[in-house]
């Protein structure tokens, strides 16, 4: 059984939370796109939703299943997100952006009652910390934030095609290893600090549940204490 069919397993799973009249945020990424075509499936038979899209792609591949897509600025609050990640722990801290729409799946999480993250099992780890860590930064300033980046972790602005790869929003991404993430909320105040920065990977509060799926066997884990308390 491969990766890829653990996501399918994860997606699937996730999206038995979806019920008719919620809006629900569509991640971005290969195990969102799962979790989009199992809700064009749902969709097909009858479930009645409305959705947003934390990407161009997200949204086009949902519009093609016949789900409904909203422009999220006309959107003040989402139901049920749902989401991939790149690392998470069990207390749900999490590291995400390898789609690079970490600022936007951050955007529609906090207008989320409810967010979920999907992914297979690798990505469940003791501590966050091992994947880099995604910063969207406005071109104008990219020299300056690369250079205070270093200070703290090995930045390496994402290249595409041989060209600097560029957010829907036509920003960049700096992935970022840090040599210390035993912190992540002192780094993630520290990046948000850095003019320039425009938003991060690290997910530390937005998420209440994962579903993790590993040989075909998936583990839900719950946030212990609501996000918002």
């Amino acid at each position: 059984m491969s990766a890829d069919d653990d996501k399918r397993f994860a997606a699937e799973a996730a999206v038995a939370e979806v019920r008719s009249g919620m809006v629900v945020g569509l991640g971005t990424g290969s195990t969102a796109a799962h979790m989009i075509r199992a809700l064009g499936r749902m969709v097909a038979e009858g479930l009645d939703i409305d959705t947003v899209a934390t990407s161009v792609a997200s949204a086009e591949l949902a519009r093609s299943l016949g789900i409904r897509v909203h422009d999220f600025a006309d959107v003040p609050r989402v139901d049920l997100t749902i989401d991939g990640a790149d690392e998470t722990d069990d207390r749900l801290l999490v590291v995400k952006g390898a789609g690079g729409a970490m600022l936007r799946e951050k955007c529609v999480a906090a207008a989320s009652t409810r967010m979920i993250v999907i992914a297979d099992g690798a990505k469940r780890v003791p501590a966050i910390g091992a994947a880099r860590v995604p910063v969207e930064v406005l071109p104008f300033a990219r020299g300056f934030v690369m250079r205070i980046l270093a200070e703290r972790a090995d930045p390496a602005l994402r290249m595409a095609g041989g060209e600097p790869y560029r957010t829907d929003q036509d920003m960049l991404v700096v992935d970022c290893l840090f040599g210390d993430l035993s912190d992540p909320h002192d780094a993630a105040a520290w990046l948000q600090a850095i003019p320039g920065v425009l938003g991060h990977g690290l997910f530390l509060t937005e998420v209440d549940a994962a579903y993790l799926a590993t040989d075909g066997v998936v583990t839900k884990l719950e946030r212990a204490v609501d996000r918002d308390q």
